[in-house]
């Protein structure tokens, strides 16, 4: 038996994490004195309308070696011989290191995977690891499998503004953005080969923001075959909704979900973003 694991960054739906088994290990929100186990003891909702409200802003903690031994040690009372751990990218946040030091104290063999990715980039690795382990195949198949689909993620994000990327520090190249004029809404994207925030374009106004997402994404990822999509947002529920509908009418994917952004993304991206993360098979 080989058990998936994945940090809280992941964003799949719930129903999804409970179809297919994947043991989430929660990140941690700190704000002021007081800390959060990330979609555990604040929820998303939460998130989003205390941070429109307080001027303090919060700031994240990744999950500890101990936070992953442990969630390994349950994984093996329940029956595992194995285990994968996928983590949001290492360019990111310490949190694959975390996993490494735990897989090399684990009782089991333990494969880590660094998916170059946050929020969905790293969801959909772990629903195609999780599909594959129960089609049957090995741990060195799986991580080829997983392999194959991060070669073809395509992640598009769109905030309102520069803001919360910049003092979350995950702003990586799109650095150079900053002082530029407060009032632009950045368009960024993410490499999946070294897992850092790149610079995708500048909107004046929010429906120019939400047409260079949608354009951006289906420029890069292969229209031509089957595409699975993740529409994502910062408490913006009805617009994710309207571009989810605008999607399924246009492109018709094979797979279409919907989800609101976790907190520990939100810190970086703010009330309001949306982002599409999505890939193509054959």
């Amino acid at each position: 038996m080989i058990a998936i694991l994945t940090d809280s960054t992941c964003d799949i739906p719930e129903e999804l994490v409970a179809e297919y088994d994947i043991q989430i290990i929660p990140q941690y929100i700190i704000w002021g004195d007081e800390q959060y186990r990330d979609r555990v003891e604040i929820s998303p909702e939460e998130f989003y309308q205390r941070l429109e409200k307080e001027t303090q802003k919060p700031t994240s903690s990744q999950a500890t070696t101990y936070d992953f031994l442990t969630a390994i040690n349950e994984a093996v009372e329940q029956g595992a011989t194995e285990a994968i751990i996928l983590t949001v990218s290492s360019a990111m946040s310490g949190t694959y290191q975390m996993a490494k030091t735990a897989a090399e104290k684990a009782e089991i063999p333990v494969s880590v995977i660094d998916s170059k990715g946050p929020t969905m980039s790293l969801g959909w690795q772990v629903l195609a690891a999780a599909r594959a382990r129960d089609e049957g195949l090995g741990t060195a198949e799986i991580v080829e499998r997983v392999a194959q689909v991060r070669e073809s993620l395509v992640q598009i994000v769109a905030m309102e503004t520069l803001e919360y990327l910049e003092y979350g520090g995950r702003i990586g190249d799109a650095a150079k953005w900053v002082g530029t004029m407060l009032k632009v809404k950045p368009v960024v994207m993410i490499n999946h080969t070294t897992g850092r925030v790149e610079p995708a374009g500048l909107a004046r106004t929010h429906k120019a923001m939400v047409r260079m997402l949608n354009k951006k994404f289906f420029e890069a990822v292969d229209t031509g075959k089957q595409l699975h999509i993740a529409v994502l947002h910062g408490n913006a529920l009805e617009e994710a909704q309207n571009l989810m509908a605008h999607i399924r009418e246009e492109f018709d994917p094979e797979e279409l979900l919907i989800n609101i952004t976790g907190p520990v993304l939100g810190i970086n991206t703010g009330p309001g973003a949306l982002a599409l993360c999505g890939y193509s098979t054959d």
